[in-house]
């Protein structure tokens, strides 16, 4: 039986993990599809510019992958001290590259005057986008 990568990922024991993610029916992910004759080798670019873009933004290193005709595989670092030295303004950066946010880190952006329980909201969002961004979990759901 799987299990959830939460339980199998722990940082403190190693930073390096291992990834695989196949199609399933028969779908091709890249090369000659035998029964259709289709040719899907373009998704090859696609795949390793998404990669570059998740790894301008996430605290995740790329150590090597390997795309084939049906699944890909990637070797990844876990970087949390890159990370813990981002600014809370370095992590929306990085965030808002992805997704638009909440309504109250646009009103933060846009310099408006926020009272402090606003700012504890802000706070308490950039510190949960902060662990997303070490999260493999989250990395591999924007990447596929």
């Amino acid at each position: 039986m799987t299990r959830p990568r939460s339980e199998l990922v722990s940082v403190a024991d190693t930073p390096y993990y291992h990834c695989i993610c196949r199609c399933v029916r028969r779908a091709f992910l890249c090369g000659d599809d035998q029964v259709t004759g289709q040719n899907f080798d373009h998704r090859k670019a696609w795949l390793v510019e998404r990669l570059t873009e998740l790894v301008k933004v996430f605290a995740i290193d790329i150590c090597a992958y390997a795309v084939m005709s049906n699944h890909y595989h990637l070797v990844v670092r876990i970087n949390e001290e890159k990370a813990v030295q981002w600014t809370d303004d370095e992590v929306i950066r990085r965030w808002r590259k992805l997704y638009q946010g909440p309504p109250m880190i646009q009103r933060y952006l846009a310099g408006a005057v926020l009272d402090k329980a606003e700012l504890k909201v802000v706070n308490d969002i950039v510190q949960q986008w902060r662990l997303r961004l070490t999260d493999l979990s989250w990395f591999m759901r924007c990447l596929n």
